[in-house]
């Protein structure tokens, strides 16, 4: 494990968190648009990947273009596509009953998936602002039928301004209380969706790195998956927390700009340092 950017890194394509990683608060964390442009000169192949699956990923490019980083639709990934690229391979043409929002609607019908409340092949939960009681019920009914219980990331918990929300896991837990069946959760922790990813990319794993900021997701998925990890602390996890798992990244850094080459890992430093003056003046 190396905490600093010393390391020689094997690496020729990368996957990235985005939440903690490249924005915070949608603002964009010091390096992170330069990181980004320096892979795309070198042309090393990147994907941003999110366990969001509520955003479709033009809505999630232009999230990131308001924040000053430039990442294309198609270089994006989330727990909704990569929850559709699955069960494309499990069941092509099927049927499937969604509760969610335009993220994992958007992916199962560009996979060639009828929307249906009828026998279902599977009943697929996403992410939403407003779970409807009556949509669950159906959803429970469904899969006491017989139709087969997807989830497209675990999470318990969504911020937003007036304090946490209940997510996609706490729902799939009323779920498999009512029927006693658990779901497939396709999101991180799975490395299912870091395989997915770099089949997209048609890289190996052997030659990709994963930037995350929480272990629990990030490092632990991407350490299954055989990638090179980099945890950051600008997000999730800090140091401290480190000890409380039994496995390590292959690297920690304080912020993704500790991935910059030293011309623009200079310019971002020189920025601190003025804004950290402007800050001292006022």
């Amino acid at each position: 494990m190396t905490t600093g950017k010393k390391m020689e890194r094997d690496v020729d394509c990368w996957l990235t968190d985005m939440d903690g990683v490249l924005v915070h608060e949608n603002k964009a964390i010091p390096g992170a648009a330069e990181l980004i442009n320096q892979w795309r000169e070198k042309k090393k192949p990147f994907l941003v990947l999110t366990n969001n699956s509520i955003y479709t990923p033009r809505d999630l490019s232009a999230r990131l273009a308001r924040s000053g980083i430039d990442v294309p639709e198609d270089q994006l990934w989330t727990s909704a596509l990569a929850t559709a690229a699955f069960l494309k391979d499990q069941s092509p043409g099927g049927s499937a009953f969604i509760i969610g929002e335009a993220g994992i609607t958007t992916a199962m019908h560009e996979a060639g998936f009828v929307m249906t409340d009828t026998d279902p092949d599977y009943v697929v939960l996403g992410e939403t602002r407003t779970y409807s009681f009556e949509a669950i019920t159906r959803a429970i009914r469904l899969i006491n039928n017989g139709a087969r219980f997807i989830v497209t990331n675990p999470d318990v918990t969504s911020p937003s301004q007036e304090g946490p929300l209940p997510a996609t896991g706490a729902v799939a837990a009323l779920i498999t209380s009512a029927t006693k069946r658990e779901p497939y959760v396709v999101g991180k922790p799975n490395p299912m969706m870091f395989r997915s990813a770099l089949n997209k990319l048609g890289a190996h794993s052997l030659r990709t790195g994963m930037i995350g900021d929480r272990m629990d997701t990030d490092v632990v998925a991407g350490i299954e998956a055989g990638l090179h990890t980099v945890l950051v602390l600008t997000g999730i996890a800090q140091r401290d927390d480190l000890e409380q798992y039994p496995f390590r990244p292959k690297e920690i850094l304080d912020s993704v700009a500790d991935l910059l080459e030293d011309d623009n890992a200079q310019a971002i430093k020189s920025g601190e340092k003025e804004a950290r003056k402007s800050e001292t003046k006022k």
